[in-house]
């Protein structure tokens, strides 16, 4: 009998807390804690997603013996007071604001998981700390099912890294290259995503899908790019960076920016958050997506160089970024790229957990049988067809069960040819930000005025936002140029010619709303303004409810496609059990409500 080692993985305390349990390797478990407090990007300890992956893996708590930490808080301590003593006296402020949150809660951090964990029972175990973008690495290379692959980070700033090289080959990761803070394109694409009127941290993908507003041959774009890289950024051949710091305040200020310096840069001073976007604003969004697409370019470049593999996997923040990630696939630099659907922080805790069982135990990679080790990055929790009737009973709700799937599916995909929205909740919910099929709302792509109806009346958010596809992995070149299988929604891909329409000329003079309101496919309610979209594909074997559903959808309406977007409203986390669903549905404009076998209809008034 073969003993079975279990490793949790937690990252926790900056943003995005997570825990993550693996056995002899294999990823059993995945939440992020946000999912269970309701608070986005939650940094507590994530005491209950350790809860909640226990309880999936149906084993008791004294099984865990070691615990992997995603990063060494004390060289990240080491990094801020460097910091704060190389500008002082400047950053006094934020110097007297950091120190006490960090001699009383981050730099005894492992007394403090000692403390937490007390809290399940769990008082023997040894801990570990591979550093942040070694748990990013890790968290890439060994899902990936590759045995030897170029690993890229990116993102805001680990201890000191922000963005890394790295060589993956067998159970072994080597560091090849390094960036360190403050020069950070992570944290360069957050000051542009605050001087916008976004939140860090949280709205660097609305400046992503802000950016194609601005149109091809914007001389504004031109004019932007150029005073970017002769004043705030010196940017190096093998995509190395140098940011001038006399522009930026997050090294030790309370904001991102100097923002009298960008004012004189620009001429625009930073945009109030819910005020309107100018066009102005629309062309310093595409400049900074612009210059973060030839950055990775080149880092990717320098990765092929180093280590020759054909192989290329990433993580980080930035790795999140998927026109970036497109344009890279574009570049043809490798055979093969597979990213981190958790990319972010939440995932270093799977990196974590990883690098100890390879990297300290020397344990050779599990092998692939099929897709990569992620399970489609299916990872939480699961509910029965009684626990969500059990639900809607307390909520004295009417429901229809259906205990026959094609029916069930059959009755959906008239509703969504009907343009009904549908809340789709259905199996273990995904971890990371996406949502995949899992935790979705769906709609039809076929009707523009289906963009600003999610926007505005479901999803209270901002009517630019773009939508994405899911769409069955056979038929994704029958309406996608070039498009490569996306299971993650980490890639964009361009409508083809032949499903495209005519539409308004690109005049940068016309307004946010005139632009966002022209019809440019035959889908057009998942184009965006450069014709692109977030595919994610879906494969039969892995969501085959799902794929069952879009094959209906097609009957219907000749599109194996539908509009996928996260359950959840602006400014609350993807919906994780059916209380949280159901209440998310009574409070939106959704029309439909799919749990597992039963369907709810939104009352009529």
């Amino acid at each position: 009998m073969i003993d079975k080692t279990y490793i949790l993985g937690i990252s926790a305390f900056y943003h995005d807390s997570a825990a993550v349990l693996i056995c002899n390797g294999e990823i059993i478990a995945a939440a992020q804690e946000e999912r269970f407090s309701r608070i986005k990007h939650d940094s507590d300890f994530p005491i209950q997603s350790i809860k909640s992956i226990l309880e999936i893996a149906k084993i008791d708590v004294s099984k865990i013996k070691h615990i992997a930490f995603y990063d060494k808080p004390f060289l990240k301590f080491e990094r801020l007071l460097e910091t704060y003593h190389a500008f002082a006296p400047v950053g006094f402020l934020s110097f007297s604001r950091m120190l006490p949150v960090w001699l009383n809660e981050k730099l005894f951090i492992k007394s403090t998981i000692k403390k937490q964990l007390r809290k399940i029972c769990l008082k023997e175990f040894t801990l570990y700390f591979p550093e942040h973008h070694l748990s990013h690495a890790a968290s890439a290379y060994y899902p990936s099912g590759f045995t030897d692959a170029a690993i890229v980070t990116a993102d805001s700033v680990g201890e000191w890294t922000t963005s890394s090289i790295m060589h993956g080959k067998e159970n072994c990761i080597k560091i090849l290259r390094e960036q360190h803070f403050p020069n950070s394109l992570g944290l360069l694409y957050s000051a542009f995503t605050y001087y916008c009127g976004f939140k860090v941290n949280s709205g660097e993908y609305k400046l992503m899908g802000l950016a194609p507003y601005a149109g091809e041959n914007n001389v504004l774009v031109e004019e932007y790019k150029d005073r970017i890289l002769r004043n705030i950024l010196t940017l190096h051949a093998d995509g190395s960076v140098l940011l001038n710091m006399n522009y930026f305040r997050f090294a030790t200020g309370l904001r991102m920016t100097n923002n009298r310096k960008w004012n004189e840069l620009f001429g625009i001073g930073p945009r109030h958050p819910e005020s309107d976007i100018t066009n102005e604003y629309i062309a310093l969004a595409k400049a900074a997506q612009d210059i973060t697409n030839e950055v990775m370019i080149r880092i990717c470049k320098t990765a092929k160089e180093l280590t020759g593999s054909k192989n290329l996997v990433m993580a980080g923040g930035v790795a999140l970024n998927c026109v970036a990630n497109n344009k890279i696939k574009e570049e043809k630099i490798f055979e093969n790229i597979w990213i981190q659907p958790a990319a972010g922080d939440a995932g270093g805790a799977l990196g974590a957990a990883l690098a100890v069982h390879h990297i300290t135990f020397n344990k050779p990679q599990n092998k692939c049988t099929t897709f990569d080790q992620m399970s489609g990055a299916l990872l939480g929790p699961s509910f029965t067809n009684l626990q969500i009737k059990d639900c809607l009973n307390k909520y004295n709700a009417k429901f229809s069960f259906f205990e026959n799937d094609d029916l069930l599916i059959e009755t959906i995909a008239t509703f969504l040819s009907e343009n009904k929205v549908v809340g789709w909740f259905h199996g273990p919910m995904e971890f990371g930000p996406r949502a995949l099929g899992s935790r979705s709302i769906l709609a039809s792509p076929l009707n523009i005025e289906m963009l600003q109806t999610l926007n505005l009346k479901i999803k209270f958010r901002e009517g630019f936002r773009p939508f994405a596809p899911v769409v069955a992995e056979e038929d994704v070149e029958n309406y996608f140029k070039d498009a490569s299988i996306s299971p993650y929604m980490l890639f964009t891909a361009s409508v083809k010619n032949d499903i495209r329409t005519a539409f308004t000329s690109e005049n940068i003079k016309l307004s946010l709303n005139e632009k966002i309101n022209q019809q440019r496919s035959n889908l057009p309610a998942i184009t965006h303004a450069d014709y692109s979209a977030r595919i994610q594909t879906l494969n039969k074997e892995m969501q085959p409810l799902l794929h069952k559903l879009l094959m209906a959808f097609k009957i219907k309406t000749g599109y194996s496609v539908l509009i996928n977007t996260s359950f959840n409203v602006r400014g609350e986390p993807i919906v994780c059990t059916p209380d949280d669903a159901y209440l998310c549905f009574m409070k939106t404009g959704m029309d439909v409500l799919v749990m597992g076998k039963v369907i709810v209809l939104k009352k009529q008034e």
